[in-house]
């Protein structure tokens, strides 16, 4: 999986694409599809402490980011960059009309973020190579 992640970079890159457009549409493109409401936000996890179905969307793309880098040196430039779209897309949250910045929302991107960059960290302190 990680060879091929990492021969088809096309794949992060798209997903990434996919990403800022569910974040940043105004209302819910996946409520428009599903609902013909663009004003109904689906949850596929009920909430927690932090909003699960964020904690997944960024766990997924954190996780494909690290698969397609894995053995490349621009690793430290990946985690800089998810942690900066994970925060820069819940604050453009106040800037586009029908969505809101929620706080459970932000730290469920954050967390995403960091619990692949927790588990690839301990992979390549512990795995070969």
């Amino acid at each position: 999986m990680i060879r091929f992640l990492s021969k088809y970079k096309y794949i992060f890159y798209t997903n990434n694409v996919l990403v800022i457009i569910l974040y940043l549409f105004p209302g819910s493109l996946i409520g428009c599809f599903l609902y013909n409401d663009c004003k109904i936000q689906p949850k596929i996890i009920d909430d927690f402490i932090i909003s699960l179905d964020h904690f997944l969307i960024f766990f997924i793309t954190t996780s494909i980011g690290y698969m397609t880098f894995l053995t490349s040196k621009y690793t430290s430039i990946l985690t800089i960059y998810l942690i900066f779209l994970s925060v820069i897309l819940e604050l453009f949250h106040f800037l586009v009309p029908d969505r809101t910045f929620e706080v459970k929302d932000f730290f469920g991107n954050l967390l995403g973020v960091s619990v692949v960059l927790i588990i690839f960290l301990l992979f390549k302190k512990y795995a070969k190579f």
